[in-house]
């Protein structure tokens, strides 16, 4: 970076400095990665993981699957067609609770689309997210592929000044993400009705009048919008209820069916108080479909179990092989812990594998209307290959009924 001098004229060429780092990432291994800040100022504290998907940088930052992590984006060109206010995932307005923080390759350019609405710079600042740019996230991907999710500090300061040892120490001091409950700060507050359906182009997103489709109540452990569209789009009348709700309380709106959203943390930790509730919904035999977070404790309120993942699947490329059908889907998935399919009792049929590292990715009860995959069937990597999914759902829904569409 060439120095100016008071004058405002260029120095001369021994005037040549070095950039001054903005932003750090500390790893709890004592490892410091320089870079520059942008979005947010201060430091936060995070699980790093990497992301493989190429777009949706705004719908995985608003994701509240990934609250209490660091994302790392391998993808290097991040923030190049901006943000608007229609690709948000989370049902919390800004600032929300979430991803503590962005790690990206190269510097952010001004946004090039016609439906940006603003730098990513900006947005980031108004959500309170700290980015850092100018990162080797080659090397840093590696690191996570070879050694597992390690904690961090991420912080951005515009004059570059940091106590890197009092970093270093906050994040070897941090907890692990096994036997954390981080669905409190993303579930929503009350009960609420969701009229929704999806984005059309030229038209934006759609609505539904209640009261003419299957009552649906979708348990909120931190919920993606599309979910909901989906379900919608499908013929649902959805009704959200906090992470919190009981069997009594979710019986009580007489549901035709019951969804188990996604959600973030350590799935053992959140089944304290949610597995009780799910069991019962199955000992009634509610139709039941559960994405990600609630997929996992319908694993557990199975009496399976799940298992902390090395580096976890979080991308928009993973090959998943549906065994009921025998096609491949090209998915989305967030995760850092997987059921364990050797856990699960006789009455529990895996349905979905990964083709990457052969882990469970489905499975559906042959003695009660349920089913759940591991991955993200909303979203549009294939682009739309695990869609079905909902209308499965519904189909079971009109079986326990007996109706027809």
């Amino acid at each position: 970076m060439l120095q100016d001098d008071a004058a405002g004229a260029h120095a001369p060429h021994d005037g040549w400095a070095e950039p001054v780092a903005t932003a750090l990432l500390v790893l709890a291994d004592g490892t410091i990665l320089e870079g520059f800040g942008i979005g947010a100022t201060g430091e936060a504290a995070g699980e790093v993981c990497f992301n493989t998907a190429m777009t949706g940088y705004q719908e995985i930052l608003t994701d509240p699957s990934y609250a209490g992590q660091i994302v790392t984006f391998t993808f290097p060109h991040i923030g190049n067609v901006g943000t608007n206010d229609e690709d948000l995932e989370s049902l919390a307005q800004a600032p929300a609770s979430g991803v503590r923080g962005a790690v990206i390759a190269a510097a952010v350019t001004n946004p090039s689309n016609w439906r940006s609405s603003s730098h990513l710079d900006a947005w980031l600042k108004a959500r309170g997210i700290i980015g850092i740019t100018g990162v080797d996230t080659r090397a840093l991907t590696a690191l996570i592929r070879d050694r597992g999710m390690p904690n961090a500090m991420i912080a951005h300061s515009p004059d570059g000044r940091f106590d890197r040892e009092a970093l270093t120490a906050k994040a070897r001091d941090l907890p692990t993400m096994e036997g954390l409950d981080l669905v409190p700060p993303v579930t929503s507050r009350e009960t609420t009705a969701w009229g929704e359906t999806v984005w059309q182009l030229g038209q934006g997103y759609g609505a539904r009048a209640a009261g003419e489709g299957l009552r649906v109540v979708a348990i909120d452990y931190g919920v993606k919008r599309n979910i909901l569209r989906l379900l919608t789009q499908a013929g649902c009348d959805v009704t959200v209820v906090p992470a919190t709700a009981t069997a009594e309380e979710i019986l009580a709106l007489k549901p035709d069916g019951v969804f188990l959203s996604n959600g973030p943390g350590d799935p053992a930790a959140t089944g304290e108080y949610a597995v009780p509730v799910i069991r019962s919904l199955l000992e009634r035999k509610v139709p039941t479909f559960g994405i990600c977070l609630g997929h996992q404790l319908m694993g557990l309120a199975l009496g399976g179990r799940t298992v902390k993942m090395g580096q976890g699947h979080h991308g928009a490329n993973h090959p998943v092989k549906d065994k009921t059908t025998g096609k491949v889907e090209i998915v989305s998935m967030n995760h850092g812990f997987a059921v364990d399919p050797a856990s699960l009792p006789e009455s529990a049929v895996e349905t979905h594998v990964s083709l990457f590292d052969g882990s469970n990715c489905g499975l559906s009860l042959t003695d009660r209307p349920a089913f759940s995959v591991q991955y993200h069937p909303e979203a549009s990597p294939g682009p739309r290959d695990s869609h079905y999914l909902f209308d499965r759902f519904v189909s079971l829904i009109r079986d326990a009924k007996g109706t027809t569409a």
